[in-house]
């Protein structure tokens, strides 16, 4: 799934074009969020993705995207309710109360923005609502994080400290990543911190590194597992899971948001 990254760092030419594409998913995200409402599929919102990053001149990057020999067929991630990441568009109509997380890629001019957001449905319930809030909450520390003179795990320990501490289950099997010149690169962002025996390198963080930051964050157990469609990513215990995403760039005073 990772690929290496031919430079960790990227120049501010290159930083400018993945602000182009990034923006392309931050404008997606706002207008996916007009149209979540009770009765609307995960297939309409899809298809609503598409559209938009195509009518810019991009490509929805998660289309035709391989894993080993599996190939995601949509633009758009749509995880509802207990499905963590990786949702497949289904044309099931949300209800009042669900939640659902929309991540999505555009490709534009070879670089690539990446960023997902997780929109109420009508009212929700309080504790739900939570949940969303800290994980947004969480994101945000590890982007102030992302400090020139810091490392790589100071990002993970900011997002897992502070949601752990709410009593939130931090998923382990799924983490961040860098981006690029490709949508998925070296290093992985893990959001808790990592054993060493894991092998991540605790990298220094550099000016113009570039990653993805994503919080996926559980009511209950930290614990998931894979659906029989092969792709969406589950809650082991049935309850809410919540996503948020920014493409970000290392900077002396913390990360520079991309995709806003």
């Amino acid at each position: 799934m990772f690929r290496k990254a031919t430079r960790l760092i990227k120049t501010e030419s290159e930083i400018a074009r993945m602000r182009v594409s990034s923006h392309i998913v931050a404008e997606c995200l706002n207008y996916v969020e007009t149209l979540v409402r009770p009765g609307v599929t995960p297939m309409e919102l899809n298809i609503a993705v598409e559209h938009f990053i195509t009518e810019r001149g991009a490509w929805p990057a998660f289309k035709g995207y391989k894993v080993d020999r599996k190939t995601f067929e949509y633009a758009a991630c749509v995880s509802v309710n207990g499905a963590v990441v990786h949702g497949i568009p289904t044309r099931e109509p949300l209800k009042e109360g669900d939640i659902v997380s929309v991540d999505c890629g555009a490709e534009k001019d070879g670089w690539f923005g990446d960023g997902a957001w997780t929109f109420p449905v009508g009212q929700i319930a309080p504790a739900t609502a939570k949940l969303m809030q800290v994980t947004r909450e969480s994101l945000m520390l590890g982007v102030a994080r992302a400090r020139v003179g810091g490392r790589l795990f100071d990002i993970s320990e900011a997002i897992q400290d502070y949601c752990e501490a709410h009593g939130y289950g931090v998923v382990r099997e799924l983490v961040g990543h860098g981006i690029g010149s490709h949508l998925h690169e070296d290093p992985q962002v893990p959001n808790y911190v990592p054993k060493a025996s894991e092998g991540f390198a605790n990298l220094e963080l550099i000016e113009g590194m570039t990653f993805a930051i994503e919080p996926m964050i559980n009511m209950g157990t930290a614990k998931v597992k894979t659906a029989k469609d092969k792709w969406t990513v589950l809650t082991a215990d049935g309850k809410p899971s919540a996503h948020f995403e920014h493409t970000v760039v290392v900077r002396r005073g913390g990360g520079e948001i991309l995709t806003k």
